[in-house]
Order: C-alpha cells, then structure tokens, then sequence
C-alpha cells in the first residue's frame, strides 16, 4: 500500500508550528504536526508580553492552543523526534522511529537550545530567577535591584535596557572590561559595576562572589547562545544567517527557506524571540505554505 502523502509536515508543534497548522487546518490541507515535546520557555512559569494571555502559565498556552488546532479534521499529531528529512521525486520524506513519512511541502518549528553560562547554580534558575528577555520577566521584579551577568560585550545591551525595569548592576565576571565610551554610557543609565568574579547563584537570585560577599537580586539577566534543537535544516543544505549570539534558519518574506518547498518559522527562523513573535511568525509562514501549494511549481 502506498503511504499517504500529506499537504505539510510541520516539524515542532509549539506556538508557531500550531499558529501555522491552524492556518492550513482553516484551508482545509492535511497537515501532519511532528513534535518531541521539549518548548523553549517549558521552565517559565509565566508568559508576559502577549495580549489576551499576559501572565499565563505557557504550558496552558500552548495546551490550549493545540487542543484548538486539533479540532481541525485534516490535522494530525505525531509525538517524537524527527530524525531526518530528505528532498524526494513528490516533495519530502521525514523520518521518525524508523517510519518515513511523506509531505508536499515540509514547515521546520523546531525552535532553538539555550546554551547556558557555567555558573553554579543558574541552570536551576533559568526561566524562574534568571532570565533573558526583560520584556517577558522585568515588570514582575517590581523594580527590586536586578543583576546582569555578563558573557560578552554583547551584555551592555542588557545592562543598558534594564535600568528602565529597576536598580541595575553589570556583573562583569571578568567576560570583558568596558572601554571609557562604555563606561560613559553605564554611568548614564546608572548602572553599577561589580567586577569580582561569580562563585555561585544562591537562594532565590543571590550573587556569591568569589571573595566571599553575596550581592541579594530581585531577579537576574544573562544572554545566553543558543543553537538549533534539531540538526535537519543543515542536513537539508539551508542557508542560516548568523547573528551575535547564535545562527537562524534564512528565509524570505513569507517564510520560504533557501530550498524551494521548505519553510521555516519561530525561533529557529528570528532571532528575536516570544510567544506573541512566534505565534505571529507562525501565522505568516502557514499563509506562505498554503499559498506555494495553490501555486507553487514543486
């Protein structure tokens, strides 16, 4: 018997991989969802910054979200990791456990993997007292004292922000030493600066320093790399496109990658993250998909 051949695989059914299903569900396309379960922001509590769910735990976001979608007759849902995906004579073939399964065309949601400072302590942290964004997490600190914990140069961007969201210390940990320009700005903003180097994250957000102080914070920033969760989009051959803190899948206005036929979108796709950035992007790429296969050549 020969294998169903399905509309669009999407691979990776958190919010933008639903926002684009629920897309292609409305267009009445057969849509098969790919995801092995593992969110982004699954240890965050609270999602903030998106209208309707400001506050809302994002794991009932995006049950929510999936129970929607799937009322939708022509989507289905298969729970795993996608193992490859190849180019075939049709359109595209991804495999999971073994099983090969056949698209059309073929959606990567797979998002990104944080790679965390070493520090003790602040991987337990990450999501409930140390965060990345502070759009998402700077207005529940109340304006209490919040520290920035510095991985580069690359963390004056946060130093700088934060002030706005409460009393900021840039703690250095000997990542950089900020140049007379830089230290002009700081001062403007009223940033301290801590250079002994960070032994440990303790309590709820507390700073050991090497020397034996501890420095108490409402909550505590760090801006962390990150890398693709799964490794298709280079096994397929796509362009990326580089940015300070990691590498995005490259793709055009309506979300179509490098390879004609696969799209892209969420955090795998931007390098500017949230829900509320993911759901939009998702929407826009289903739209994409769904206009490649009324008129598409593949």
């Amino acid at each position: 018997m020969t294998d169903p051949i399905h509309d669009v695989i999407i691979i990776g059914g958190s919010y933008a991989g639903l926002s684009a299903a629920l897309q292609l569900g409305r267009a009445r396309r057969d849509v098969l969802i790919i995801d092995e379960g593992k969110r982004r922001n699954r240890f965050a509590a609270h999602s903030h910054g998106f209208l309707t769910q400001d506050g809302v735990d994002p794991a009932i976001i995006a049950a929510e979200a999936r129970a929607q979608v799937m009322e939708y007759k022509t989507i289905n849902w298969l729970a795993g990791r996608a193992e490859t995906a190849e180019r075939t004579e049709d359109g595209f073939a991804v495999t999971v456990a073994g099983k090969r399964h056949l698209s059309r065309r073929l959606l990567l949601a797979t998002g990104v993997r944080d790679i965390l400072p070493e520090i003790t302590g602040l991987e337990e942290r990450w999501g409930k007292a140390v965060f990345h964004c502070p759009y998402c997490h700077g207005y529940e600190l109340d304006q209490g004292r919040i520290g920035v914990i510095a991985a580069s140069e690359l963390s004056m961007h946060h130093a700088l922000m934060l002030p706005d969201w409460g009393p900021t210390t840039l703690l250095l940990n000997d990542a950089f030493e900020p140049d007379a320009e830089q230290l002009k700005n700081l001062d403007a903003r009223g940033v301290t600066l801590e250079r002994s180097p960070i032994a440990a994250i303790t309590g709820h957000a507390d700073i050991r320093l090497g020397g034996g102080r501890t420095l108490p914070f409402a909550g505590l920033f760090a801006l962390a790399r990150y890398e693709m969760t799964n490794p298709l989009a280079a096994q397929l051959g796509l362009q990326f496109e580089e940015n300070p803190v990691g590498a995005v899948i490259k793709t055009d206005a309506m979300k179509e990658t490098s390879m004609p036929g696969v799209f892209a979108c969420g955090d795998a796709a931007r390098p500017m993250a949230s829900v509320a950035l993911a759901v939009g992007d998702g929407n826009l790429a289903g739209t994409g998909l769904h206009r490649s296969l009324m008129f598409g050549t593949i």
